[in-house]
Formats: C-alpha cells, sequence, structure tokens
C-alpha cells in the first residue's frame, strides 16, 4: 500500500515551528549531549509498532550519529550542524505527536526526517562513500602500512567533501532560481 501526504502551507509552518524549537534547544546542548540524546531516543522508541517507513528513516538517524563519531571522517562545521539540528529534532520529545503513541506516534518524526533528510542526502552519500572506500582499503590491506593507509583515505575524504559540497551548492542555487514556493526546504 502507498500513502501519500500533501503538507499544506500550515502544516509545513508546524514543522517549521517544531524545528526552530529544536534549533533553540542547540543552543543549550553541546554536541555530545545531542548525540547522546538522540542514542538514548532510538534505544527507547517504540520501534516494534513502528510502520517500516518509519524505521528506514531511524536507519538513516543511526548513520547520522555514526558519521558525527567518525574521527577519520571529521564532518566539517556547516554540515555538521546541519545534522546536530536533524538530530535534536529527532530526539526532541515535545514534538507533533507523542512518540508513545502506537503506530503513529512516530510518523511525524519521519516526515520531519525525510524532508531533513533531503537536505543531507549529499552529506549523508558521502558519508557512505568514505566508508565504502575505508572497507576496501582494509580489505586490500594497504602494502606501504598505516601511513599509506591515511594518505589515501584523507585524500579520499577531501574529495568526496568538495563532491558533498558542489552538489549542496548546486542544489541550493536551483532552489533559489525557483523561489520560496518551490518546495519544503524544511
Amino acid at each position: 500500500m502507498r500513502i501519500t501526504f500533501v503538507l499544506e502551507a500550515e502544516d509545513i509552518a508546524r514543522f517549521h515551528a517544531a524545528l526552530a524549537r529544536a534549533e533553540r534547544l542547540a543552543d543549550c546542548m553541546d554536541e555530545c549531549e545531542v548525540v547522546d540524546t538522540a542514542k538514548e531516543a532510538l534505544n527507547t522508541l517504540p520501534l516494534a509498532s513502528a510502520p517500516r517507513y518509519v524505521r528506514q528513516r531511524l536507519v538513516c538517524v543511526q548513520q547520522m550519529i555514526l558519521m558525527l563519531e567518525d574521527e577519520a571522517w571529521c564532518l566539517p562545521g556547516d554540515e555538521r550542524r546541519e545534522v546536530l539540528r536533524t538530530l535534536i529534532y529527532f530526539a526532541d520529545p515535545e514534538d507533533l505527536i507523542p512518540d508513545e503513541v502506537a503506530v503513529i506516534g512516530l510518523l511525524d518524526d519521519a516526515i520531519m526526517l525525510e524532508l531533513l533528510l533531503r537536505r543531507l542526502r549529499h552529506v549523508i552519500d558521502a558519508y557512505m562513500d568514505f566508508c565504502s572506500y575505508r572497507r576496501s582499503l582494509e580489505e586490500t590491506a594497504v602494502p606501504a602500512g598505516r601511513r599509506e593507509f591515511s594518505v589515501l583515505l584523507a585524500r579520499r575524504r577531501d574529495a568526496l567533501r568538495e563532491r558533498m559540497r558542489r552538489r549542496i551548492a548546486r542544489v541550493e542555487a536551483v532552489r533559489q532560481l525557483a523561489g520560496p514556493e518551490a518546495g519544503t526546504g524544511a
């Protein structure tokens, strides 16, 4: 079964208000608190009763946590703030529908995550490519040792970050050309 939601301007305004609340919370929390709160939310949410669509979005939350904690990736400032903002929204117990409400309690989280993940897709794609490259390097057991491994990994990381920034800039340019009505842009 496929269910489609049409979000009206007032619906999007509610999501923006919830996101603004998350941004205010971000001012009061350090990064470790945000990550710990997101982990706690993942561990305590009623996932067994959550629809598959919701569970799929929660995998992305786990990936974002791993991305922030990955010292070799070391996500840069602006992108890092976007990921943290997404995690804060996700972990906020006072979102639109209380998470404890069976089946639909996580639906608003999944919708908002979908909107935010669309903005973060190039960041997440770059990180996933980085992880794949790192695994392939580990499997080939770089003959020259750890130093060469680190150099190769750093080069790939830098290239992926550059690709990520180009793609983000391209999307932003298209969004600006299209005007404010061109999407939800959470």
